[in-house]
């Protein structure tokens, strides 16, 4: 079963080892990150547990992308991947599910955006209208950016990486000095029962690691695909771990969890109270960077999964209709413009920050569980038909990591709560009628090439 990629044009790969871990950090480590122990103040020492618990599933995750990008490296991550293991149908929905998840996500990187951004204007947080303008601009920007090609994305990508490890890796192992270890009692601050509680902080954490699989998605433009993308999905998802666990220990120990949970700019306060205003500052900026590479990444997968799929006649052909530049421009801008409704029909509801964060977060992470879930036994597919020829599987590794990796992206489904999942099954189902659609007319141009005609 062939699979379009990227690379089939005469255009040249242009993601290397760099590059590419940088697209799995900048995925990663982005505004996620930034807003999240906020979201996970009420839950205390419990939201530790979650990050650590969390961390040994992104990493299960983030072998089973390594691995099957070894096995069959393919333009469109998990789409190409759940297609070539389970045929169309299956494909179909793991290519509409994922590109829901990447445009569901976009609000919340420019929600953490505006959060940083009012360190330096305090007056925006009395200014919703204001606040929305800015995240609709900031979206709209990066989409330019993509817009103009997968190389530009890429090198901006690297940009905005660098410039944002230094201050947070600063924050994670420097400001565990300034960490009030009485803050971590009672253990479950929280009415409920240890269990749910730590179900309920899967979805803040499981969208902070989404992108792990990053490195996979632009196969066609990465440089020796099958070692490229191995390392930058394992180095990216290892630092991105260790910064996450150490970063909320350190915010939360030091501003504690009610302070910390009224945080618009969590990290920026933390740097404010250890090290002055200063500090606050360039911690504000730090994060301001880091969400617009988050939010470049995304915007690069968000592209080019619906285009490998739109490719291979499983999504309109739109989505795979490119620009002088090699982009996917009017998928780009389709996508964009979904995520600009969902960010202005919630923020309609409330002027809250956090809440409209809570709600796309939930809903973006639901969404991109189903695609991980169909990753997590695709490998063992692809093993019958490619793995024992290439020699890159073994039952013994596979099984358990594999297994484990399944529990945790189906304990984040549920951790989600039941509107979180209900909606996702709803945006899941409504792209039914698309397929059936697209589906007739190949049978029908294919009962035509047939028959030795085809119709006008």
């Amino acid at each position: 079963m062939g699979l379009a990629v990227s690379g089939e044009n005469a255009a040249p790969r242009t993601l290397g080892v760099w590059a590419c871990t940088c697209l799995v950090i900048g995925n990663v480590v982005g505004s996620g990150f930034f807003l999240a122990p906020a979201a996970l103040a009420p839950y205390g020492t419990v939201a530790l547990i979650g990050w650590v618990v969390m961390s040994v599933g992104a990493m299960c995750l983030g072998l089973v992308f390594a691995r099957l990008g070894r096995l069959a490296p393919a333009a469109g991550g998990p789409y190409a991947y759940t297609r070539m293991g389970f045929g169309d149908f299956a494909g179909f929905l793991i290519a509409w599910g994922y590109w829901i998840s990447m445009w569901a996500s976009q609000p919340a990187m420019a929600l953490a955006f505006v959060g940083y951004l009012r360190v330096f204007f305090p007056a925006l947080a009395d200014m919703p209208l204001t606040n929305l303008a800015i995240a609709l601009g900031c979206m709209w920007a990066v989409a330019l950016i993509n817009i103009r090609g997968v190389k530009e994305a890429g090198q901006f990508q690297m940009l905005m990486v660098t410039v944002k490890l230094v201050p947070f890796l600063g924050i994670a192992f420097v400001g565990l000095f300034w960490v009030d270890w009485g803050t971590f009692t009672p253990i479950n601050p929280t009415p409920d029962p240890f269990f749910t509680a730590l179900s309920a902080t899967a979805p803040l954490t499981m969208f902070a690691f989404l992108g792990i699989e990053s490195a996979t998605v632009p196969a066609g433009d990465v440089k020796n695909p099958q070692r490229t993308i191995f390392i930058s999905t394992i180095v990216g998802t290892a630092t991105a771990a260790l910064i996450f666990t150490l970063g909320t220990l350190v915010v939360m120990g030091v501003m504690g969890r009610g302070a910390l949970a009224q945080s618009s700019a969590p990290f920026s306060d933390a740097a404010a109270i250890m090290w002055g205003p200063w500090a606050g500052y360039v911690i504000a900026a730090a994060a301001m960077l880091s969400s617009l590479g988050a939010l470049n990444g995304w915007t690069l997968l968000m592209s080019q999964v619906p285009m490998a799929a739109a490719r291979n006649g499983v999504l309109p052909q739109v989505f795979a209709d490119l620009n002088k530049g090699g982009a996917p421009a009017k998928g780009i801008v389709i996508s964009v413009g979904l995520s600009s409704l969902l960010l202005t029909l919630q923020s309609s509801g409330t002027s809250a920050l956090i809440a409209v964060y809570d709600f796309v977060v939930e809903l973006s992470t639901v969404a991109e569980m189903v695609p991980y879930v169909f990753c997590c036994l695709v490998e063992g597919t692809l093993y019958l038909t490619l793995g024992r020829s290439l020699g890159y599987f073994s039952p013994r590794t596979y099984i358990p990591i594999a297994f484990v990796a399944f529990l945790f992206a189906m304990w984040t489904i549920y951790g989600s709560g039941p509107t979180a999942g209900m909606w996702g099954l709803l945006l899941l189902l409504s792209g039914l009628p698309i397929y059936v659609i697209l589906h007739s007319r190949r049978v029908k141009l294919a009962a035509a090439q047939g028959a030795g005609t085809i119709d006008p």
